[in-house]
């Protein structure tokens, strides 16, 4: 996730990103439960939205641990796809 000129992110950002990311999955999971999502192109719009979203909660997370400790959450930056996959929510 990254920031806008200007704009630092915060967590209602990242939250706001999560839950557009999670509509969206959704809408990929019931095309494709549905038979209308079978191309190689919309399976590969699945797995992006469902690697962004581990981004997106890794990213949160981080922040949320930092700022208890006492340390500045914005110190924080999402992680490589391959280190956050699969993550449990």
């Amino acid at each position: 996730m990254q920031a806008r000129k200007g704009h630092q992110v915060d967590d209602k950002d990242i939250l706001g990103r999560i839950d557009e990311l999670i509509k969206t999955e959704h809408d990929l999971r019931q095309r494709l439960a549905a038979g209308e999502l079978s191309g190689p192109e919309e399976r590969a719009q699945l797995s992006a939205a469902e690697e962004a979203l581990d981004q997106c909660w890794d990213l949160l997370r981080q922040r949320r641990a930092r700022r208890e400790f006492g340390e500045d959450p914005d110190g924080t930056a999402a992680r490589p796809v391959s280190e956050v996959e699969g993550y449990q929510q």
